[in-house]
């Protein structure tokens, strides 16, 4: 199922895709929550994900043309946001920096979440240096602490494409933190779907891709990790307790603009595409301000 939260005559309600309509999980009595998205009904687990797919079949369910609506992140702030660095040996080649042992951590913050179509925004005067990073986004389901590997895809809700948007200038200078360069507002793009794992079985055989203004920069299979869905989820909650609704962004494979000659940086006006196979396309328009 490609799970949605969306915006319709002035509410955010979640909802699943059904060809080009979604079915209004609200008018199904699928709570809601604070921000109207999926959080609550990753929180409810497999009991509440039966309920969607009950909704999703139900003859007379309530439905709104997909055209009608505007698509927002399906977790709208996510408890955490844990990103990983260095996860694609051709990635960590064209950074020049050695291949990780373990898995690198970095935290974007739920303020950073945009959706499908919202602009990627960002201060000159601030950062100028801003990269795009095309990633396979891991949905959490359930809560997970200390899970071995070969359980950890249990614990797991679904997937999605995420845009980590990255400040070069910000995550290198000085001690060379990543937090702040990484968690900037609107530089975290989501979506447009969560799907659900039923329909992604096997995580690391996906390809995905970066278009810049239609030029395809970025290209690979998520065969490529150097550290598999599994063992990410599974090495992050033996110190880390993973909630639902947390969202794990799974390292970016080679073409990043700072690794170019020249660098390749995004400028007002430049459009995002980013496509992962069985998850959709994700755009967004980029916009400086003043």
């Amino acid at each position: 199922m490609k799970l949605v939260t969306f915006d319709h005559a002035g509410r955010t309600k979640p909802g699943v895709l059904k060809d080009n309509v979604i079915v209004d999980l609200s008018a199904a009595g699928l709570p809601t929550g604070r921000h109207g998205d999926l959080l609550d009904i990753l929180r409810g687990g497999t009991h509440a994900l039966g309920a969607v797919r009950s909704a999703f079949n139900a003859p007379d369910a309530a439905t709104i043309p997909l055209e009608s609506v505007k698509l927002r992140a399906p977790v709208i702030e996510p408890g955490k946001i844990i990103g990983i660095g260095l996860n694609y040996s051709d990635h960590c080649r064209e950074a020049n920096l050695k291949v990780p042992d373990v898995p690198v951590l970095f935290a974007k913050f739920p303020s950073s979440v945009v959706g499908p179509d919202d602009d990627i925004v960002f201060d000159r005067k601030i950062c100028s240096e801003v990269d795009y990073e095309v990633e396979l986004g891991v949905v959490m389901g359930a809560r997970a602490q200390r899970v071995d590997e070969h359980e950890a895809l249990d614990y797991v809700a679904g997937y999605s494409i995420v845009h980590d948007v990255s400040a070069r200038d910000l995550q290198f200078r000085e001690a060379k933190q990543w937090d702040h360069g990484k968690s900037i507002d609107t530089f975290c793009p989501w979506g447009p779907y969560l799907v659900t794992k039923d329909e992604i079985p096997d995580p690391q055989s996906l390809d995905l891709k970066l278009f810049l203004n239609g030029q395809e920069l970025q290209t690979s299979n998520t065969k490529n990790m150097i550290f598999s869905v599994a063992s990410l989820v599974s090495f992050i909650s033996q110190s880390i307790t993973l909630e639902p609704g947390d969202l794990i962004v799974t390292g970016t494979p080679f073409g990043v603009g700072f690794s170019r000659t020249p660098p390749i940086y995004l400028k007002h006006g430049d459009e995002c595409l980013l496509e992962i196979s069985g998850l959709g396309r994700l755009y967004n328009k980029v916009r400086e301000i003043d």
